[in-house]
């Protein structure tokens, strides 16, 4: 990660809001996703909107003002596989869904871990890739789930590590922080003693940091999808087969190893 932008934890204001936003999720699913743009429509305007968070390098990130990433390559694939021309969104993550049902975009990739809270608000593709959460600290500090008892721990809002860490270290012990550069800022400066985060953008930020940081346990394991508006099936039917293609003809595993050195689909 480049950007090291030092972020302000959370406070218990924004958390409530939080809480509200999870309500206007569903709320938005509700009420909009009707006017959702179907897969007809898309092809007819011959572009695919299409959301991110591009603060979270090695899957969607800028480098100048050029957006990179594996996340980023494949969804052009998908959409060249469609027959349309990919348009990249860039918003804060804990507004893409939101945005999603609100119609500004008409597919979300951003490595959204399928939960069923979420799909309660939007559909999920097929897993794009399958990961988990890594443990990161400084030499000397937690490695394991049972070492981050009592200890303050760092990540995005808005993520599927929250519940996790909450688990094993507590509600009083967790730090939330509006992006991931944040949460690594924090842990790099020691103001929190570990951070949990996605196992490759972990071991894209220990591959810059050297020996500033070890890696320790995956927390825990899960499946990560693409996501459209509820009820939208015409779409969805099209990124599935269209993921399907590119699974099958090797441009999935092309790009993969581009940025991983291996294939990270689900097995």
């Amino acid at each position: 990660m480049t950007h090291t932008t030092t972020r302000q934890p959370l406070t218990r204001l924004h958390l409530t809001r939080l809480t509200l936003a999870l309500g206007a999720l569903l709320g938005a699913a509700t009420l909009n996703s009707a006017q959702a743009r179907t897969l007809a429509e898309i092809k007819a305007s011959g572009t695919l909107k299409i959301g991110t968070n591009a603060e979270f390098k090695p899957f969607t990130y800028f480098e100048g003002k050029t957006m990179k990433g594996f996340e980023y390559d494949l969804g052009n694939a998908i959409a060249r596989q469609m027959g349309v021309k990919a348009e990249w969104i860039n918003q804060p993550f804990d507004n893409l869904l939101i945005g999603l049902n609100q119609n500004r975009f008409d597919l979300v990739i951003s490595s959204h871990g399928i939960t069923p809270e979420r799909a309660r608000a939007v559909d999920f593709s097929l897993p794009h890739y399958c990961s988990g959460g890594v443990i990161l600290s400084r030499p000397g500090g937690p490695k394991t789930a049972a070492d981050l008892k009592g200890k303050t721990v760092s990540t995005q809002v808005g993520t599927t590590y929250v519940d996790q860490i909450k688990k094993v270290s507590g509600d009083r012990n967790l730090r939330l922080f509006p992006n991931n550069a944040g949460a690594l800022q924090a842990l790099m400066s020691g103001r929190v003693d570990a951070m949990v985060n996605e196992k490759f953008y972990s071991l894209e930020a220990l591959k810059l940091n050297g020996k500033k940081l070890q890696q320790g346990e995956m927390l825990f394991q899960e499946k990560l999808g693409m996501a459209v508006a509820k009820g939208n099936k015409t779409l969805l039917g099209a990124v599935n087969a269209s993921l399907k293609t590119v699974q099958a003809n090797g441009t999935y595993a092309k790009i993969s190893k581009s940025h991983f050195g291996q294939d990270v689909r689900c097995r």
